[in-house]
């Protein structure tokens, strides 16, 4: 018994063999290496947070969130929250979040269309068109997005008439002047949510329709007639919501000058058209020779085969070259979306109200500036992680699947 126990003790030659077998196996180094990278990284923020509490106790500075319930006591130009100086820092940096989520989600379609219009024109048969598109890129796209931000609000939108000066026919309700922008707009009745519900039903429905009959087509050689389908789908949900809200599903906002003031449509600041203007236009043209390198990676034999069953040249682009050319055109894609977002912080600069800039406002009253730049850091964060996040889905849905 005492020799069997003192066996069971003691490491046996079989123990060495399997270490001397472990550390020669490379997945055993992998993995070593990630664990030490991972208690490194966590040490190094360890230190970091510890040198900062330390730093900021040997101040006297207490470190907290609790200055965000404290009254703001500033005016905040332009929201689509109510907000007054009475309200609090952390429902002013609230609306300052709304702007910049408004900011980039705008910015981010105008781009993709004159990005996609003027990358498809670079390729095209016509030479001026060509040209005044290469022309736009190597500008737009060598130049400041600073520079080009001042240029929009002072030599642009700056020199608008003032309203008094407006002659606008009535026939025509666009208003631009010194004090923005006024144009028809689309505004959401109490029966808009139960429109987007059926909509959303029936636009499901016709694509499933689209698709069974374009099966069918292909497999018995029945005429799909995928169009009377899908829009028979669309038109009988759209009734369907019109009998249950009795109502159109918007109502029509036209703009009018009544006094001083404009009442009415869409109205848009000198300082948001500015940045849109300046990030639109700035963004689209790196998004056009993304464009255009997607279109040219797209073998010519597949334009080729398509222009000998007769096809035009709009309907190859639409459907032949542009939905193969995604799957090269959307990772980098990705990444001028992720600029667009974060260039939006350069909106203190023109005197709009954004996330940065009310951060910043708050930082000179409260004294704050470590809290704060840790909201901002964060919240950058996750508007950058949310866009990479829907665009790697994206992605996914674009690339060949293999069988």
């Amino acid at each position: 018994m005492t020799t069997q126990s003192s066996r069971g003790n003691s490491l046996g030659l079989s123990d060495f063999k399997n270490f001397s077998t472990l550390v020669r196996d490379s997945r055993f180094w992998k993995l070593a290496g990630q664990v030490i990278a991972i208690v490194a990284v966590g040490l190094f923020f360890a230190l970091l947070w510890h040198n900062l509490n330390f730093n900021l106790q040997r101040l006297g500075i207490q470190f907290g969130y609790g200055f965000l319930e404290s009254q703001a006591s500033f005016d905040i130009g332009e929201s689509l929250i109510s907000f007054s100086p009475s309200d609090s820092f952390g429902k002013a940096m609230l609306v300052g979040l709304v702007n910049t989520l408004r900011v980039s989600v705008i910015g981010i379609i105008l781009a993709t269309l004159v990005g996609l219009v003027v990358g498809v024109a670079r390729l095209s048969d016509n030479w001026l068109i060509r040209k005044l598109a290469l022309v736009y890129v190597e500008v737009i796209r060598n130049t400041p997005l600073l520079l080009q931000l001042f240029f929009w609000y002072f030599a642009v939108f700056f020199q608008l008439p003032s309203l008094d000066a407006q002659t606008t026919p009535s026939s025509v309700p666009f208003y631009f002047t010194k004090r923005g922008m006024a144009v028809p707009w689309l505004y959401p009745t109490s029966g808009t949510g139960i429109w987007i519900v059926l909509l959303a039903i029936g636009i499901l429905a016709a694509a499933w329709l689209t698709r069974w009959r374009t099966r069918l087509r292909v497999e018995q050689g029945i005429p799909s007639q995928s169009w009377l389908w899908s829009g028979g789908a669309i038109a009988l949900t759209s009734l369907l919501a019109l009998i249950i809200t009795r109502r159109a599903p918007f109502n029509a906002s036209i703009p009018v000058i009544q006094g001083t003031q404009i009442q009415g449509g869409l109205q848009l600041s000198p300082e948001i058209a500015a940045l849109l203007a300046g990030l639109t236009f700035f963004t689209a043209s790196f998004i056009a020779e993304i464009v255009r390198a997607g279109i040219q990676a797209v073998p010519k034999g597949q334009g080729e085969a398509a222009r000998a069953l007769g096809l035009k040249s709009g309907i190859i682009t639409r459907r032949v070259i542009l939905p193969q050319a995604l799957r090269v055109i959307v990772p980098p894609l990705t990444s001028q979306y992720l600029n667009l977002a974060k260039n939006s912080s350069l909106a203190i600069a023109i005197g709009f109200p954004d996330l940065y800039a009310v951060s910043y406002t708050t930082v000179n009253q409260t004294g704050r500036a470590v809290e704060v730049f840790l909201i901002i850091a964060g919240t950058y964060l996750t508007i950058s992680l949310t866009i990479s996040l829907l665009m790697n889905l994206y992605n996914r849905t674009v690339q060949i699947k293999e069988r």
